[in-house]
């Protein structure tokens, strides 16, 4: 299962860097989201978890069972998740503020100034 979730987390990271290569502005928020979905998926497959080794301790013991999941690599994956919540919804807004003042989402076309500045705003 876990050369599974590897594998899974490699294509998304590929699929991730090859949108990030478009030129398109929305595709790039794409694979920027595509990149911290396949960290997230890969730093939980380090956590070993597994049905048979949960990160909990039973009732009445003062150590968890050998052997156990680390709970770390879940507790990151959370707060990534939160803060990948909070970028995407950045970036989505930054686009949409582009798109309403360049008129395009072209990054090729956003390079370019469109008004070049007169030598008294210099």
């Amino acid at each position: 299962m876990e050369s599974l979730l590897a594998i899974l987390g490699g294509t998304m990271f590929a699929g991730g860097i090859y949108m990030l290569l478009r030129r398109n502005l929305i595709k790039s928020i794409i694979g920027i989201i595509l990149i911290s979905n396949a960290v997230n998926l890969l730093l939980f497959t380090l956590g070993r978890t597994t049905k048979d080794n949960p990160p909990l301790i039973m009732l009445g013991e003062t150590i968890p069972a050998e052997p156990f999941a680390n709970p770390l690599p879940q507790a990151l994956v959370l707060t990534a998740i939160v803060i990948g919540f909070g970028l995407l919804s950045f970036a989505l807004v930054l686009a949409y503020r582009s798109y309403k003042e360049l008129g395009t989402v072209n990054l090729d076309e956003m390079r370019h100034d469109p008004a070049p500045l007169k030598e008294e705003d210099k």
